[in-house]
């Protein structure tokens, strides 16, 4: 079994970084001690095309390494 299989890449964390990694931005738009919620924008930031929230501490903590209210990067 490989490394990949022990640890399944975190779904929610996982559709952040595919966001992040084709160009588009991404904004938190509510954020308590427990949960988050992201807007997903299209590319040119205008346009929010789905919305994720959750309780995952995974997702919390990786919302938090980010610098600034808006990732494109």
């Amino acid at each position: 079994m490989s490394a990949s299989e022990e640890n399944p890449p975190n779904p929610h964390v996982a559709a952040l970084s595919r966001w992040e990694e084709h160009g588009a931005p991404w904004r938190v738009v509510a954020r308590t001690d427990t949960a988050v919620t992201v807007s997903m924008l299209t590319c040119d930031g205008g346009t929010e095309v789905n919305r994720l929230t959750s309780d995952d501490p995974e997702l919390l903590a990786f919302v938090d390494g980010r610098s600034g209210p808006e990732r494109s990067d």
